[in-house]
């Protein structure tokens, strides 16, 4: 036989080991940026396509061979081809998702959509002038981006504890119960009660409840959102799904630490939501953060009694950072 016809391993490019620890390292950097940051997005894509691939190339490297040139193929087999010039190319990710769709049923045409919709703007936001990830509430596609990658890692016989931590696992599973509650939908009917309410009210009034809830709002812990029944200076609260950060900043130590809402407030309405699920159906579901700053001094002394809490530390303004 022929050394040519013999066939090596399969290439790293196109093996679905490579490609799925790739997708892990990632995955890695996704979640290493905080989670309103546009690089949080941008880097999500980046798993996701990965992830997809590695999902094709489980049932052969060859499904990922463009087949306009027979070296492809030639190339996912493990061959060397001789062609000048070669350079292997594979399908695009519109053709992987529709060949997973096919051959994987629980990849469903909704998860499909979402990974060509989603990968989609990592494409606009690398080849135009647009910014598709500044202003994306991540309550609005890491539902389904987890759902997509529970699925697909499924299908390589992984999870999401392996693939992205234990922790972030947990918060993936709250957040895609949360999408997947459709009672939660009932929450427009809240809003639009409370808007009949405030709409009704005389414009000096609706002027000095919004200026109280904006001074309230600065004064309590949590996350300043707009209310989304009357516009006005509104909070949620929730609980820390991550470890503190720390950092060293201009002689003060800064620990910033994120969080998954489950409770909205708007004193200016008097509107009160409860439950991640809701919070996301009303449009305030996103994870956030809250910063902390200490003197070196104090962080590191010794508690003064045992039998005393610490006084505990503000939060900066800066809610929305």
């Amino acid at each position: 036989m022929s050394s040519k016809a013999k066939p090596a391993p399969t290439p790293k490019d196109w093996d679905h080991d490579a490609l799925l620890a790739k997708a892990q390292r990632y995955m890695e950097a996704m979640l290493e940026i905080p989670r309103d940051d546009w690089r949080f997005g941008l880097w999500s894509t980046l798993a996701l396509e990965l992830l997809a691939r590695a999902a094709l190339a489980k049932v052969s490297p060859t499904l990922l061979a463009e087949p306009g040139n027979w070296n492809n193929l030639f190339h996912a087999l493990g061959h060397t081809p001789t062609a000048k010039k070669f350079i292997p190319k594979s399908i695009t990710i519109t053709d992987v998702l529709t060949r997973l769709r096919e051959i994987h049923p629980q990849f469903d045409a909704e998860l499909e959509g979402f990974c060509a919709v989603h990968i989609g703007k990592r494409n606009t936001e690398l080849h135009s002038g647009e910014t598709r990830f500044d202003d994306a509430k991540n309550s609005s596609w890491l539902p389904m981006f987890y759902r997509a990658s529970a699925v697909l890692l499924e299908t390589v016989g992984s999870d999401l504890t392996h693939f992205a931590g234990a922790d972030e696992a947990k918060t993936a599973a709250k957040l895609m119960a949360a999408a997947a509650d459709q009672t939660a939908k009932a929450v427009a009917g809240t809003i639009s009660a409370y808007k009949k309410v405030w709409d009704a009210r005389e414009v000096a009034e609706r002027k000095s409840l919004a200026e109280q809830a904006a001074l309230w709002a600065t004064k309590r812990v949590g996350h300043r959102v707009i209310c989304p029944a009357c516009g006005s200076t509104s909070l949620v609260t929730g609980e820390p799904f991550s470890a503190p950060q720390k950092t060293f900043k201009d002689d003060l130590i800064v620990e910033v630490q994120q969080y998954l809402p489950s409770k909205f407030e708007c004193v200016a309405c008097g509107m009160k939501i409860s439950g991640l699920s809701h919070l996301s159906a009303a449009g305030v579901g996103d994870a956030y953060k809250q910063t902390r700053t200490y003197d070196p001094a104090e962080y590191y002394a010794p508690p003064e009694s045992d039998d005393e809490p610490d006084e505990e530390q503000e939060y900066e303004p800066d809610f929305n950072d």
